[in-house]
């Protein structure tokens, strides 16, 4: 049995990709070169890897079992080839994913400071809902997670990371602004805009303020933060949202910050699947990850 790196490289392409169309376009191969490399391999094994539906490619539990495996092989591979190409203590791409405000209060902040203590540069960064990370990273298409939802999947390890704190936002000129010593049932009846199913922010607000109302009403369902901000500061409605995430408009005075009798805080969560294989350069940001504190400045 002799399996060929490029085989590796097509399976793994597409197990995440599910077509061998796609899968070629990624490659930049030929669907005929795709498909000769993945039947080859399965030949050489003498299991299929994948369960064939219509045009896509479901991987089955055979190919299941082969992609961490394939997944290290070929990261050893391309830290192989970069060993002597870069100055730092370790090589290789790093590749970061994290959900929304995560990604854009928090995560640039850490790489910056992960690149000052390493000289490790080579870093991508996929910024989506946490739904959307766990997935990736299932996928063996991430790395490393850092999410601010609570995850409760079998294939991933799950380990507290910052603390966050979230806060109810309105217009100044809103009603609720008026109102001395606010209380839950003040809010009762209010238009919310949401984040979409998958967010770890609508989760909060689902699992923490949404039970203590007996009606609320979902105006907008957004998918981005920053349309959320915009919407809210145009009068149409209130929203949960995270501190950090809503600073800028507090301070220039679009959104002010409601004060409610309740617990506020959450975590956010660092994230990579239990049979990832632990490179020195994923070691190592993992662990500078834990050690991180945020420091905008």
């Amino acid at each position: 049995m002799n399996i060929a790196l490029k085989q590796l490289r097509v399976f793994v392409t597409v197990a995440q990709e599910r077509t061998i169309t796609a899968a070629a376009e990624k490659l930049f191969l030929s669907k005929p070169a795709v498909s000769m490399a993945l039947a080859e391999l399965e030949r050489q094994l003498d299991h299929k890897l994948f369960d064939r539906n219509n045009n896509r490619l479901i991987i089955n539990e055979q190919g299941k079992r082969l992609l961490p495996l394939a997944d290290e092989l070929l990261a050893r591979s391309h830290a192989i080839e970069n060993l002597f190409d870069q100055a730092g203590p370790v090589t290789g791409k790093l590749k970061v994913g994290s959900s929304d405000t995560v990604g854009n209060q928090v995560t640039p902040f850490l790489l910056r400071d992960f690149r000052a203590s390493t000289q490790h540069a080579d870093q991508s960064l996929f910024i989506s809902n946490t739904a959307q990370i766990c997935h990736k990273l299932s996928e063996f298409e991430l790395d490393v997670g850092l999410v601010e939802g609570k995850v409760q999947q079998a294939d991933l390890i799950t380990k507290a990371w910052l603390d966050d704190e979230m806060v109810v936002v309105c217009h100044p000129d809103h009603p609720l602004t008026h109102i001395d010593n606010l209380r839950l049932s003040d809010l009762e009846n209010s238009q919310w805009i949401l984040r979409e199913p998958g967010s770890g922010t609508r989760e909060f607000f689902l699992n923490r303020i949404s039970p203590r109302l007996e009606e609320w009403h979902q105006a907008f369902e957004l998918n981005t933060t920053e349309a959320i901000i915009n919407c809210v500061a145009a009068g149409l409605g209130i929203t949960c949202l995270s501190k950090l995430a809503i600073a800028h408009a507090v301070n220039d005075k679009r959104l002010v910050l409601l004060d409610l009798p309740i617990d506020m805080r959450r975590q956010y969560w660092l994230l990579y699947h239990k049979e990832k294989y632990q490179s020195p350069l994923l070691t190592l940001f993992l662990d500078f990850c834990l050690q991180w504190q945020l420091n905008p400045a």
